[in-house]
């Protein structure tokens, strides 16, 4: 299972030890995107910035999608097919979302690629920074509802 996390809300007056963890998951910037496998200790970051984030399971359509529109190699150029053929034992993009999906494969672990994916803000807004997705807001679990959202910001 792949999650693909979404940095909402920025850093002002925000604690140190949940800055040090946006850092170590690559949040660095509002609406950056990065893929992280369930694991006990993303789970646990994932929880330290809840308020701050949002995540859920992506699927595979969405990544594409995502990889396509979004996926930068080194020097901000484009990540296409033709990479994806000389640089991994897969021929598509198709191929290499459906392996980083199975876990075969990480996306942050290909060579010369950008592990963050930079999008727009999502069109409509977000339902709002500061509640919790389960009540209303944007921020935390929302589970295959983050494919919407990362549709929205593309």
């Amino acid at each position: 299972m792949v999650y693909a996390v979404v940095r909402v809300r920025g850093t002002v007056n925000i604690r140190h030890d949940i800055k040090k963890t946006l850092e170590m998951l690559r949040l660095n910037r509002v609406n950056h995107c990065v893929l992280v496998e369930e694991s006990e200790s993303y789970k646990g970051m994932l929880q330290k910035a809840k308020d701050y984030i949002t995540w859920g399971e992506i699927e595979k359509d969405t990544l594409v999608e995502l990889i396509k529109k979004r996926g930068r190699l080194i020097g901000d150029k484009p990540l296409d097919d033709d990479y994806v053929k000389s640089a991994t034992s897969y021929k598509s993009i198709e191929e290499l979302a459906e392996a980083i999906i199975e876990g075969k494969i990480k996306y942050r672990e290909l060579p010369e690629i950008k592990p963050v994916f930079r999008l727009s803000p999502p069109r409509k807004g977000y339902e709002g920074i500061k509640r919790a997705y389960t009540v209303g807001g944007a921020l935390g679990y929302r589970g295959k509802d983050i494919n919407d959202l990362i549709k929205r910001m593309l």
